[in-house]
């Protein structure tokens, strides 16, 4: 995650995540990307099933009841395992989380854990009952998928009234005090809209968006040909800065990130060193105590059937399961070949990411991304629009 408003508009500062030792148990939310010791945010999938039919779905999901998802005895003997690891979020996305039946009360189990809980939802299911029991469980954010205006949303969900129902779902957490954002992933389709989706923001009182690069995974590997090309991926990065400060210059607080491209962080303090802002050195701290791409490291996904994963995008390639071991045995084991390597990755990668002087910022970018292009996970990741020029360390 690269906090466009943490670090182009101040809003935190290296002093922040120092004050509390860089402790992912001890750091606030808004600063648990800079931890030191980078125990893991769970993504959960915790169903398959799903009431939408997005065309970008990393787990194929569809509206149809699947077999293997763990019961509820299962889920909170997992959920004991990261407890007793030591992860400090828990993500429950699907599918739609909400279709699970138990979800209010697991919810509640990792919070007598000690785990912070966050929800990735369509939104379409979430009624003021819903938000009221979001609010009861201790839910610490309620992530909505909004990928564009009225007719891109309900084109890229598959359902006509997705958007309406989303919305809804918004209000009603907002409404109960439940913090609620917004999840947009940047595609051709759908890029011209976020103009509209920062005045959405803006209107509706909504505290925090994340934009997401596109992941080359599930159905969305069908949708290669949809990612934006270098010259618009750093225009619509800078068109993201450019709203975000805005924003902020009036009065608003939002907090705005980019998601799954550490070249929009490289991207960030080069264009601050262009504009001679004084904060530059501090974002650069920043950036490093962010260390850059997490999966394997700061970042795991659990399936529905119980399977570990290196991060939620990753899905052929597992792991082990949380059934036969638990979570902290299988992310700590030594002997797991991927995970070891991609804890220390800088000395295996190639071409354009092997040569960059900014490693140590963005650690490699996203490997998923460069094995689905070129079958190679230490491969260049396709998606880096950084030039060779900047990858050197120079200015463009």
């Amino acid at each position: 995650m690269i906090g466009i408003s943490k670090l182009y508009c101040g809003t935190v500062e290296p002093s922040d995540a120092l004050r509390y030792g860089r402790d992912s148990k001890r750091l606030p939310s808004h600063l648990l990307q800079f931890s030191s010791d980078k125990k893991p945010v769970v993504v959960w999938n915790c169903t398959q099933r799903c009431n939408l039919r997005c065309v970008h779905c990393y787990s194929h999901s569809q509206d149809q009841q699947y077999t293997g998802e763990m019961t509820t005895p299962e889920a909170m003997r997992f959920i004991d395992g990261l407890g007793d690891f030591g992860v400090p979020v828990l993500l429950f996305s699907g599918g739609e989380p909400l279709l699970r039946r138990d979800l209010f009360e697991l919810i509640g189990y990792a919070r007598i854990k000690g785990i912070r809980t966050v929800v990735s939802t369509n939104g379409t299911l979430i009624t003021k009952e819903h938000a009221a029991r979001c609010a009861d469980a201790g839910l610490s954010y309620v992530g909505v998928s909004l990928d564009g205006l009225e007719k891109v949303h309900d084109r890229f969900r598959g359902v006509v009234g997705s958007f309406d129902r989303a919305l809804a779902g918004i209000r009603a957490c907002r409404d109960v005090g439940v913090k609620v954002g917004l999840r947009f992933t940047i595609n051709k389709g759908n890029v011209d809209d976020i103009p509209g989706i920062f005045t959405l923001l803006e209107t509706e009182s909504i505290p925090r968006i994340c934009f997401y690069h596109l992941v080359y995974t599930g159905r969305a590997a069908e949708l290669i040909d949809q990612d934006l090309d270098p010259v618009r991926a750093r225009e619509t990065v800078d068109l993201i800065i450019n709203a975000t400060a805005d924003l902020h210059q009036r009065g608003s607080a939002a907090e705005v990130l980019t998601v799954d491209n550490h070249a929009d962080g490289v991207h960030l303090y080069l264009r601050l060193l262009r504009e001679k802002s004084p904060r530059a050195a501090a974002v650069l701290e920043l950036l490093r105590m962010n260390g850059g791409n997490s999966s394997g490291v700061g970042i795991s996904a659990v399936s529905w059937d119980g399977s570990v994963y290196p991060d939620q995008f990753w899905r052929h390639y597992t792991v082990g399961n949380v059934r036969e071991r638990p979570f902290g045995e299988l992310w700590s084991d030594p002997a797991e070949p991927l995970l070891v390597k991609l804890r220390d990755r800088k000395a295996f990668l190639k071409g354009k990411c092997g040569r960059c002087v900014w490693q140590d910022i963005c650690n490699g970018n996203f490997r998923v991304r460069a094995e689905a292009v070129y079958n190679d996970v230490w491969a260049e990741d396709p998606a880096c629009y950084l030039t060779e020029k900047e990858i050197s360390g120079g200015e463009e």
